[in-house]
């Protein structure tokens, strides 16, 4: 028999937890079949079955379109009441070894009554003259309800994953390889070689629920010359799309949003002699996007109503009774108009770079939840004889974005819901519901002119993202991203030759901007309406600077967001497991896009060197 001692720790940072998403506090399950549909973790059944029901037309002539398809939710945590704490805490730990298998468990106090001891402020000193110290050492984490350990464990035998009656477990830390991996599991790149004024785009994803409730879309559009014409040019999408109360909701936003926007600007394309500079484009974005959450919440009651049979209603009412915000870029390259509209909280940012080698950070979008003034006004203005139609930052106290798709709790009227509840299943109706819908997807767009000739680029992401890190420290570490892609010994790392060269070469970087990143310091203290970081560096009290590492840009953001050259703070937040992780950070993804003269080829390829989530022959072009 030999001993394993959990060995000293050091206290390091501390973390005072908010309010952790946009769930309703107060939610009732759907019956057996619905709850199968949306929670189980084996999805692909339930996918599938979603995809044969959602809307599939295409996009009619002149527009041709392939969609890229990417999947993926584990109710999240309560809110905490109490701060958490991320520390390095004195700790002994023994076990039993039998046989070729050790296996440890935690369980308040070790198996042998030595004492186990946490909570220390300053470094002790551990008593292992009882460990075997011919035996490998590794790096665990001790989870407990309202507190973060890390230490080290000596012992060559598998670590149990069994929680104690509080709730407490130790699982083996990830090193810094297996972090890497893991953050880079999903990441894709391409190149888009078509000179229509899009060079490159990067994007990666990362779960913190399980399954993820973030899904993407990317495509690209050929419009077809008229015959008086030479040459086409490229409408593209680019989709970010945030779920919450489930993964239902955001996967029929990538399946389907693009074709319902692209059909509504394919009208105006030819109602206006193939001009999309004026204003009746937005007027086309927004009819797309509340059409498809019209299908979603109301035309599915009615299908349901009609056929009445639970198996249809699962499967129909899965998308209304989670929820999804939707950030949709839609670039067209004969104006080089960029319209970004934004259901929900979701961000996108432009990166542009000034004469003096730096960058400035301007906000496409406003995060639309309760806690923004404008929002909760126009709320107020709609609702005006219910003072509690905003209430502590939330939709009725329950749900934190103002704008989003599904969320049908909030859209239908108090007589369809309990009528769904008595024949078929819905959520339990709110006191508060009395003039529904709270709820809208219309998007709130705006539209910016790119100038490709200037390496333009732009940041997308879930709130996960910008939780961690403010828009100036986004922008900052993309420009520090593409500094040290030019000074790999002069030969563009493989991203375009001469195309990136052109593009970003030259100009120089002053790097005196917030955490010596090449990016201009904004005037504004806070765009209203715009949440501030709170996790991240905040979160874990302090940041051993940035880095780069990664080939892909959204992946080198990511990291940076989880500590940066903090590993050991990296490798901890990689770690947790669902639900853990959820107290920490959120699911994220992460999307950039490069502007800049391109070449003509007419393709889009991937970028293998940054596309370690991209496997065979599925690295097809995105056209």
């Amino acid at each position: 028999m030999r001993r394993a001692a959990v060995q000293a720790f050091r206290t390091t940072f501390q973390y005072t937890a908010r309010g952790l998403g946009r769930r309703p506090f107060t939610t009732s399950l759907p019956t057996t079949a619905a709850r199968r549909l949306l929670s189980s973790t084996s999805t692909t059944a339930a996918r599938r079955t979603l995809k044969n029901h959602s809307n599939a037309t295409g996009v009619p002539p002149p527009l041709l379109e392939n969609i890229k398809n990417n999947n993926s939710s584990l109710p999240l945590p309560p809110p905490l009441q109490s701060s958490m704490y991320y520390r390095r805490a004195s700790v002994v730990l023994a076990s039993a070894l039998v046989g070729y298998g050790a296996w440890y468990s935690y369980n308040g106090t070790d198996v042998n009554n030595v004492p186990i001891k946490r909570g220390y402020s300053t470094t002790t000193t551990t008593d292992t003259s009882t460990a075997d110290t011919s035996l490998p050492t590794r790096n665990v984490l001790v989870i407990s309800a309202d507190q973060l350990h890390t230490g080290t464990i000596v012992g060559d035998g598998p670590i149990s994953k069994t929680t104690s009656e509080d709730g407490t477990r130790v699982i083996e830390m990830l090193n810094p390889e297996q972090a890497t991996e893991k953050l880079r599991k999903l990441e894709e790149s391409y190149l888009v070689n078509r000179g229509q004024g899009v060079v490159r785009y990067d994007l990666v994803q990362l779960p913190s629920n399980d399954p993820i409730e973030d899904d993407h879309t990317e495509k690209i559009i050929e419009i077809q010359p008229a015959t008086s014409e030479k040459g086409g040019n490229d409408w593209m999408f680019w989709g970010v799309f945030d779920g919450h109360s489930g993964w239902t909701t955001s996967a029929k936003l990538r399946q389907t949003l693009v074709s319902f926007v692209a059909r509504e600007l394919n009208q105006t394309y030819q109602e206006s002699n193939n001009d999309l500079s004026g204003p009746g484009v937005e007027a086309a974005i927004r009819k797309g996007f509340l059409k498809l959450d019209d299908e979603i919440v109301n035309q599915s009651v009615q299908k349901v109503m009609r056929a009445n049979n639970k198996t249809m209603a699962a499967e129909l009412l899965a998308p209304a009774l989670s929820g999804s915000c939707a950030l949709l870029s839609f670039y067209d390259s004969r104006s080089k108009l960029l319209r970004v509209a934004c259901t929900g909280d979701s961000r996108a940012v432009l990166g542009r770079r000034t004469e003096s080698g730096k960058w400035t950070a301007t906000p496409l979008s406003v995060d639309q939840t309760g806690s923004n003034v404008d929002e909760a006004s126009r709320l107020r203005r709609e609702h005006p004889n219910e003072p509690y139609v905003v209430r502590n930052g939330r939709v009725l106290g329950g749900l934190e974005p103002s704008r989003a798709f599904g969320d049908a709790s909030y859209k239908w009227t108090r007589e369809i819901s309990e009528r769904l509840r008595k024949h078929f299943f819905a959520r339990s109706v709110s006191p508060a519901l009395k003039t529904p819908p709270y709820v809208t997807a219309e998007p709130v767009i705006t539209t910016t002119r790119i100038e490709p000739e200037r390496g333009d680029f732009v940041v997308m992401a879930t709130d996960g993202l910008w939780e961690m890190l403010t828009n100036e420290e986004v922008i900052g570490l993309v420009g520090k991203w593409i500094d040290a892609q030019q000074q790999k010994e002069g030969k563009q790392s493989g991203l375009f030759d001469s195309v990136w060269s052109r593009t970003f070469g030259g100009g120089g970087s002053s790097k005196d901007g917030p955490g010596g990143l090449p990016v201009e310091v904004s005037k504004v203290e806070e765009v209203e309406g715009q949440k501030t970081p709170f996790r991240g560096v905040r979160q874990w009290g302090g940041n051993d600077g940035f880095v780069v590492e990664d080939a892909n840009v959204a992946t080198h953001l990511v990291r940076n967001a989880l500590g940066g050259k903090n590993r050991e703070q990296v490798s901890a937040l990689l770690t947790l497991p669902a639900p853990f992780s959820r107290r920490y950070r959120d699911d994220l993804t992460v999307q950039v896009i490069f502007f800049g003269e391109g070449e003509g080829k007419g393709e889009v390829v991937v970028n293998r060197e940054a596309s370690k989530g991209v496997k065979g022959e599925g690295a097809r072009a995105k056209l």
